[in-house]
């Protein structure tokens, strides 16, 4: 059996951090690989010819040799996913459909996908591959018992291409003890936490180090949920570290409440931790009891934050703004905070209602839901929950301005000093030899900071903690994500402003001269009053040679001074100009989350050039091989 196991594109957000991934960091293409595609690959019968493509790194192949097509995907990526399905369904291929999404709506894939697999794959999955093999696979696979993570197999990592992500990445336990009303992890894995053994963790250590991995990230969502276990871990990890020279550098995910461990504290230091994400969500009390975030009660979250800095741990934080309690004095409470805790990776997101969580039945009886395009995007401009103290035109402003607040030059700067007044000595690294670490710094030194001008160079030079040597790294390392989540801000949320009149006018002005290579009816701008613009340029028949080296500079001089967005509709471009279209995408890649492609499949698998860096249309139609 030939299996192809696809990851979706994800969306652009302040998580994917493009800015850096694409202009900083060397060779790198996505911050991480997708773990659960490698788990299934695992799962999979001794003899199958198994296949991951990740279309965050590389392109997705239009006509694959294939029986079996699987496609993952989070909440975030159902709509590439389920497009996905559509497009390999339509070719004769038997899709499945699995992932999160799935697993907490298998209904919602019905008629899109002809097997779902819904829930966590140790068990199901090898039941789906013995009946398709026998010809009768079913069109739901449903996991209703609970999985015993001894049984969940080494991940193959051997089918991902680790070297392109900023990150390797495992997973230790399932389930979190806690029950946050907004939260979808209980409802998925349940409140028990489960773990693998540490020796599951050491095998699975040993096949990331046998391919040079160097940083890795534990993505439990809640590692301490059994702290007698973490701690056993912990104890392994920094044995296994000692004996392999502290091959590793490691991050994850943990409750606020291991700040009031010391001895847990202690192990994540040993263990060579360099940084946790934590829950933070508000400092407002009020908001943390609504929700049933009782364990950022136990004591100041700034007091909380600061224990943890001093044991050489770095804190990126997720933050809510949309509780019933909160108002507009809220976002001020949150940018305060952020700025005197000194978290530059301060994810900020509006409260959204997931399927099948408590705030969803909740808002559902309050008849306060309503249907978006974007359910599980919390870092867009609009929730599917109707506010109770703002209106939805006030919560996208002040969203905004917080972000523009806290992504100044000064902003980024003063949340460095915070933070270094109170970092305990460090062990932690990026995975990078001295030559690459060399490279980065030059990068962001002549791409992020020279180019801000003399204040960003001042911001910048004021914050770096000459001092103490050991912190650099992790300033520069500040810089970068500061400098990136001011890039996403500046193309998906301030854009979505109304557009300036020079920006107005230097659209008309690209969209005349394109048109005058072309013809009027080939060019044409879409607006939408919550998206930025659109210039679409239909390439056909009357397509001549010197259309593309015209082009070329408008359309750069277009994305480079505004945030509109480009599609190249080349369906029925002539194959003779191929060469060109390349060229002309070669120099627009830089841009290419604002780059969409509309290509036949002929010539989609004519191109040399990673179609994976822009954003690919689908055709729906097949056309026949040459």
């Amino acid at each position: 059996m030939r299996l192809l196991l696809i990851n979706p594109k994800l969306p652009d957000s302040f998580w994917s951090l493009g800015w850096a991934i694409h202009t900083i960091l060397p060779g790198k293409r996505a911050v991480n690989p997708p773990l659960g595609l490698a788990t299934v690959a695992a799962l999979c019968p001794h003899g199958w010819q198994v296949e991951i493509v990740d279309e965050n790194i590389e392109a997705i192949p239009l006509n694959p040799a294939a029986d079996i097509i699987g496609i993952g995907g989070m909440g975030v990526q159902a709509p590439r996913q389920r497009e996905l399905l559509a497009y390999y369904r339509q070719r004769g291929h038997h899709v499945v459909a699995g992932g999160a999404a799935a697993s907490l709506c298998p209904e919602t894939y019905e008629g899109v996908a002809d097997t779902i697999v819904a829930g966590e794959a140790e068990y199901i999955w090898p039941e789906f591959c013995r009946d398709f093999a026998a010809g009768r696979p079913q069109a739901l696979y449903r996991e209703t018992g609970t999985v015993e993570m001894a049984d969940s197999p080494v991940p193959r990592f051997d089918l991902l291409k680790l070297p392109r992500y900023g990150n390797a990445t495992l997973q230790y336990s399932r389930g979190c003890p806690f029950a946050c009303e907004f939260c979808d992890i209980i409802v998925m894995f349940g409140r028990t936490p489960r773990t693998k053994s540490p020796e599951q963790i050491g095998r699975e250590l040993d096949a990331l180090r046998e391919r040079g991995a160097r940083s890795v990230f534990f993505v439990d969502d809640n590692m301490i949920g059994n702290k007698s276990r973490a701690k056993a871990l912990l104890r392994f990890l920094a044995a296994y570290q000692h004996r392999h020279g502290h091959a590793f550098s490691f991050g994850t995910e943990v409750s606020l409440n291991a700040a009031q461990d010391d001895e847990l504290l202690g192990l994540f230091q040993a263990a060579h931790f360099g940084w946790v994400f934590i829950g933070i969500e508000s400092p407002d009390a009020a908001s943390l009891k609504e929700t049933g975030k009782t364990q950022n009660l136990r004591e100041d979250i700034l007091v909380s934050v600061r224990r943890i800095y001093a044991r050489g741990i770095d804190v990126l934080a997720g933050f809510i703004i949309g509780f019933d309690n909160d108002t507009p004095q809220t976002f001020d409470a949150q940018f305060r905070f952020i700025t005197e805790a000194g978290i530059q990776s301060a994810m900020i997101g509006l409260l959204s209602a997931l399927p099948r969580t408590p705030l969803y039945a909740r808002m559902e009886r309050e008849g306060r839901l309503r249907e978006i395009d974007e359910e599980s995007d919390n870092t867009s401009l609009r929730t599917n929950i109707i506010p109770k103290t703002m209106s939805d035109e006030e919560v996208a402003h002040l969203y905004r301005d917080i972000y523009r607040r806290l992504l100044t030059d000064a902003g980024i700067g003063t949340r460095i000093r915070n933070k270094t007044r109170f970092l305990g000595p460090v062990g932690y690294g990026g995975g990078y030899t001295f030559g690459q670490s060399t490279g980065i710094v030059a990068r962001l030194l002549f791409r992020g900071i020279i180019p801000g001008g003399p204040r960003r160079m001042y911001h910048f030079l004021r914050s770096l903690p000459f001092r103490r040597p050991s912190l650099l790294p992790l300033a520069i390392s500040d810089w970068i994500i500061g400098l990136s989540m001011r890039a996403f801000a500046r193309d998906h949320l301030w854009s979505a402003l109304p557009a300036s009149t020079p920006e107005l006018h230097l659209l008309d002005s690209v969209r005349a001269a394109i048109a005058r290579q072309l013809s009027q009816d080939e060019v044409w701008v879409t607006r939408e009053a919550t998206a930025s613009p659109n210039l679409t340029i239909h390439l056909g028949d009357a397509l001549k040679r010197r259309f593309f080296k015209a082009a070329a500079p408008h359309l750069c001089r277009l994305l480079e001074q505004s945030p509109a967005r480009v599609t190249l509709a080349a369906e029925g471009m002539p194959p003779q100009y191929l060469g060109q279209f390349e060229r002309l995408l070669a120099r627009l890649a830089r841009y290419g989350d604002r780059v969409s492609l509309v290509l036949s499949e002929n010539l989609g698998r004519r191109m040399t050039l990673d179609l994976s860096i822009f954003d690919l249309v689908l055709t729906p139609a097949a056309e026949p091989a040459p």
